[in-house]
């Protein structure tokens, strides 16, 4: 029988975590990925709600800011469908003294959360994954709404296409000539970076992607851009 997760995108590279994977990250981001994550994880927790879930956490990036920054007894659940990728959250969360967070193996079309569960999900970096011509980004995007609360938010930190055109030339320019061979090379997974820089290079404009979220049923989708548009940042009301 074949996998389900076969055709998507990354499968092999998320099912098998090189020991680069987060240096090469901070690398190739100039360090910036990690000042915009700061960034989303204020605006999750805005407000102190009392559940959060971070989508596609991979290595927990997200989930370990959002446990550091939320109140007492907020309640941390962090997902995704790589268990190599769990285990090295796990193994970071530890590291970290941060026992709260509850990690949880499943696939974005098919959530485990009773309906209306969240008040406020977050995604970073993993979005242009569910949305980049998948045939499954419908059902992806019902899915966020169906386990999200009546007026929470969802928050959206994702790359998109710059609106200044040097910066638009510059950004493809480092993703084709710097991502793909120096990310391939230290990862040993060219195709990975090779398919993240394709998707990168061709994925939505701004008032593109918030086209995308408010045609998925969210009533507001604001985004503020990064660098002019070589990172977003989108928060959606259900």
């Amino acid at each position: 029988m074949k996998d389900k997760h076969s055709a998507r995108p990354l499968k092999k590279m998320f099912m098998a975590v090189p020991t680069s994977y987060d240096v090469l990250n901070r690398l190739l981001t100039f360090g910036f990925d990690e000042v915009w994550r700061k960034r989303a994880a204020k605006k999750i927790l805005a407000g102190d709600p009392g559940r959060v879930l971070d989508l596609c956490t991979g290595t927990g990036d997200l989930a370990l800011r959002l446990q550091r920054g939320a109140l007492t007894g907020t309640e941390v659940t962090a997902l995704d469908y790589s268990p190599p990728m769990l285990d090295e959250a796990r193994r970071k969360a530890k590291k970290s003294g941060l026992s709260g967070i509850q990690f949880v193996e499943g696939d974005v079309a098919d959530l485990p959360f009773n309906t209306a569960y969240f008040d406020a999900i977050g995604i970073a970096f993993a979005f242009r994954n569910l949305t980049y011509k998948n045939p499954d980004t419908a059902k992806f995007l019902s899915e966020i709404i169906r386990v999200l609360k009546p007026g929470g938010r969802f928050v959206v930190l994702e790359t998109t296409r710059p609106v200044n055109c040097i910066m638009r030339w510059l950004m493809h320019a480092y993703l084709k000539y710097v991502t793909v061979p120096i990310g391939g090379w230290i990862s040993g997974h060219r195709g990975a970076y090779h398919y993240l820089a394709h998707s990168a290079i061709n994925y939505y404009a701004p008032e593109e992607v918030t086209a995308l979220l408010l045609d998925a049923g969210f009533k507001r989708a604001d985004y503020t851009l990064f660098l002019t548009g070589v990172a977003g940042l989108w928060v959606c009301r259900r």
